[in-house]
């Protein structure tokens, strides 16, 4: 990943950018791990497939989008440090909560509120870290979260695979290990100073604002720069501002559609049951596991690839290779699935759908809600963009087994291969591009 160490003049700035950026890594471990509890959660339960897909294994992505619609709320009155504080330990009591679990809604009420933890990290994360970034390296900082969603992913899969053997109580494992990373994040995100837009946006405190912009920019006319700017914009908007209103309903609506084809491509229904996809495909359940676990390694690697791209060549592009790739690998499955290819033809073909999605979306998403709305309405338009994603996000895995069985998994991904299609259009006519942009200058080209 070839971040410019060298022009980031305070170590301080990337520090502090990683530590929050952590939170990416505990919602990835989250979302994933249920993965390898699938099969066993369900013999163990006895529950039809419909009840496993939307109270067992879909119960975490309902909280999520619980988390999404209201966490502008605490990003906004508790600040962002406060925020991130909370979702460390909202993580820890969900891991805790569900190893020791022993019934079906139980287990379903702390995997929700690991959800809840999820939803509120996808708007406070990307807001704090595009807040202390400077337009240049924002890309590649605010993609440093899902960098840590990717890497989450892949140490859930190996966790699994290691852990998928030891007993009838391996999933309480695959759960309750997620405490230890829950409680390192804490302790750090501890130490990491308030945002200085948030700072200066609702507390009015100039003093504050300018001693943080000093830990992170030791160049003091660049920090008075910034602090003029942030003044200025502050200065132009009214107090009953909404995100709703029409001079925002450009940012609105790309914030919609990138949430929106992000989930029609099929990303977390795969994630969720990879290993049941892939013994659907003919794969034994050690093969699957692995296989999961190879599909962990190619979402890393293609994503250190979209992080280093992203500043230098743009969110539109990297959206273009990635939909192409989307169309190419959802093609190819849907047909695998079809004419009844067996063995490695599957999890060889979801290896190039990851690697579409960790160039594209993975590496945009998060980055690109963050640069679409002004400082004092960022959260609220972060919280209605992730709220689109983790609405669909929740619907789309809740159906799949259901689906699967009705109509097939290669009309599913199908469907997903249309989608994608729909997306390719999308960037072509209405996507712009933002990078090297201060988040001053975005607000005012796109409100109308």
């Amino acid at each position: 990943m070839e971040l410019n160490y060298s022009d980031m003049k305070n170590s301080k700035l990337l520090y502090y950018s990683i530590v929050v950026a952590l939170a990416g890594f505990l919602f990835g471990f989250d979302t994933v791990v249920i993965s390898g509890a699938d099969k066993q959660l369900q013999n163990l339960w006895h529950s039809s497939d419909l009840f496993h897909g939307l109270v067992v294994m879909s119960s975490a992505l309902w909280g999520t989008v619980l988390g999404a619609i209201f966490g502008a709320i605490p990003t906004n009155s508790w600040g962002r440090k406060k925020t991130l504080i909370f979702i460390g330990v909202l993580f820890f009591l969900s891991a805790l909560g569900c190893a020791f679990a022993n019934e079906p809604y139980l287990f379903a009420f702390f995997r929700f509120i690991g959800g809840i933890g999820i939803g509120v990290s996808t708007i406070v994360a990307p807001s704090y870290v595009s807040e202390i970034a400077p337009a240049k390296q924002r890309g590649q900082l605010v993609a440093l979260y899902q960098f840590n969603i990717v890497f989450g992913i892949l140490i859930a899969f190996v966790s699994n695979y290691f852990l998928q053997d030891i007993g009838e109580n391996a999933w309480r494992w695959m759960l309750g290990i997620q405490t230890v990373p829950a409680l390192i994040y804490t302790l750090l995100v501890l130490r990491v100073p308030e945002s200085p837009r948030w700072l200066l946006e609702y507390k009015n405190n100039k003093e504050d604002a300018i001693r943080v912009l000093k830990l992170i920019e030791p160049d003091e006319t660049i920090v008075n720069q910034e602090i003029e700017a942030i003044s200025k914009e502050h200065s132009q908007k009214t107090t009953n501002e909404n995100i709703f209103m029409k001079k925002y309903r450009k940012p609105l609506l790309l914030a919609f559609f990138i949430a929106f084809f992000n989930q029609l491509s099929g990303i977390n229904a795969f994630l969720y049951y990879a290993p049941r996809i892939f013994e659907l495909a003919g794969l034994e359940k050690s093969a699957s596991f692995l296989s999961s676990i190879g599909i962990g390694v190619i979402n890393l690697i293609f994503t250190i690839v979209g992080i280093s791209l992203i500043d230098k060549y743009g969110r539109k592009t990297l959206m273009y290779i990635g939909s192409v790739g989307y169309i190419i690998s959802l093609g190819l499955v849907a047909t695998a699935f079809y004419m009844e290819w067996k063995g490695m033809f599957v999890p060889v073909f979801f290896f190039l759908f990851i690697a579409a999605h960790a160039i594209g979306q993975g590496a945009v998403i998060w980055v690109f809600i963050s640069e679409l709305f002004p400082n004092k309405l960022r959260a609220a338009g972060q919280s209605f963009g992730t709220s689109v994603h983790w609405v669909l996000a929740a619907l789309i895995p809740s159906f799949m087994p259901f689906l699967i069985d009705k109509i097939g998994a290669a009309t599913v991904f199908a469907i997903f291969c249309i989608m994608m299609v729909g997306q390719l259009f999308w960037v072509f006519l209405k996507m712009p591009e933002t990078k090297g942009k201060t988040l001053e200058e975005l607000s005012e080209s796109l409100s109308e």
